[in-house]
């Protein structure tokens, strides 16, 4: 059996092993200001409940509408207790009073969500409100809450983490900087978390220190040659996720999410494939290019979720891409180094570089599947919000 047979081999046999969430786990606060209330809705991935309370009650693998309205109280009584809100005016701060009034479902880009609307009754005008968040709070420390703020004068955005402190907004003059610095925060923490862009970012990087001579990858001669392949590769993918992220995020291309988180999947494992099987060798640039294309699909779908006005969506679009960007700068300081002080190694040649393809080649796999035909919730019977 040659050797090219017996990795591709272990990549499909280790393929059921592999699990991962792609997206990093987030829910969808909208806080629409009137004069002495609050009408609220909040989006809360299923999942993340099932995690937290338990919803699936047959243990069957799917999340039913049944099992969701069954659970109504308990999902209200969970969220709220993890919601705090205060209208803050000149001399005195004001508490909340939240009552729900409607639990339903809606599909975002990574599965089902319970859409839980309010209301929010707060006494007297408010300068600034008062957010305590911390949902999911000891499961997950990496969730976070995307708000929207909306009021008759204008509308802001902004990040919650699930830390619980309060976080105040000011209603008539919201901060820009601060919105702009949350969402580059928001956009290294996706990158970063985000593990099929990732993954696909190391099958472009991995091959970078060495190149395929005579049936076998071989060490290249300088760090010079190895910086110039690497600055294509990364320019390349940051150009094409950055133009279709843009695109996508401000409704000018718009493509099923099911069908782009499956693409994605696919690049991930021709990414890796490509490691095992070399085909595209010198111009593996051209890979970066096309296939970011469809991992800013991807990244788009974080900021079409929140709803935003054009002009404030344009301020969270350049403050996620630069933060993308910078988590990736951060991922190849940190892992070249390293590749390249390896690179003239057999053990990195012919052992690590395809056990890490075949690896990588398994999650793929798994992704590709279960986004094509997706398990996790039933979608029979699930009301969707118009």
């Amino acid at each position: 059996m040659s050797r090219h047979t017996r990795w591709l081999l272990a990549l499909l046999a280790c393929a059921p092993l592999c699990a991962f969430a792609h997206k990093p786990s987030d829910s969808y606060l909208t806080l629409s200001l009137a004069d002495t209330s609050i009408q609220g809705r909040w989006d809360i991935a299923l999942r993340d409940l099932d995690f937290a309370i338990g919803l699936d009650t047959n243990a069957d693998g799917s999340i039913t509408w049944g099992e969701t309205r069954r659970s109504a109280n308990a999902i209200h009584a969970y969220a709220f207790s993890h919601l705090q809100l205060r209208r803050i005016g000149s001399d005195e701060a004001q508490a909340c009073s939240i009552s729900p009034r409607n639990l339903l479902v809606d599909e975002h880009v990574d599965g089902a969500y319970a859409v839980i609307e309010f209301n929010a009754d707060c006494a007297g005008n408010a300068e600034r409100i008062g957010i305590a968040y911390s949902l999911l709070s000891g499961l997950d420390p990496n969730h976070r809450g995307l708000l929207s703020l909306q009021s008759s004068a204008n509308q802001q955005s902004a990040v919650l983490e699930n830390s619980g402190i309060q976080q105040q907004l000011d209603v008539a003059r919201p901060d820009r900087w601060q919105q702009l610095g949350a969402f580059v925060a928001e956009g290294v923490r996706h990158i970063w978390l985000g593990y099929d862009h990732l993954l696909f970012l190391f099958t472009l990087l991995l091959p970078s220190v060495v190149v395929f001579r005579n049936g076998s990858w071989q060490p290249r001669a300088s760090l010079r040659e190895s910086a110039i392949d690497i600055v294509k590769v990364v320019s390349a993918f940051t150009l094409a996720h950055s133009l279709t992220l843009s695109l996508a995020a401000l409704g000018l291309v718009n493509l099923p999410s099911r069908l782009v988180e499956s693409l994605i999947a696919l690049t991930v494992l021709l990414g890796a494939v490509n490691i095992l099987f070399p085909v595209v060798r010198e111009r593996r640039w051209l890979l970066a290019l096309g296939f970011g294309l469809i991992h800013g699909l991807g990244f788009a779908a974080v900021l079409a979720d929140l709803g935003l006005d054009a002009g404030h969506l344009l301020e969270a679009l350049i403050g996620f891409n630069i933060g993308v960007e910078l988590g990736q700068l951060a991922i190849v300081a940190v892992v070249m180094p390293a590749v390249y002080l390896m690179r003239s190694t057999a053990f990195y040649r012919r052992v690590a570089l395809p056990a890490g393809a075949t690896a990588i080649g398994c999650l793929a796999i798994y992704w590709a599947v279960t986004r094509a035909f997706p398990v996790m919730v039933a979608s029979t019977g699930l009301p969707t919000n118009p």
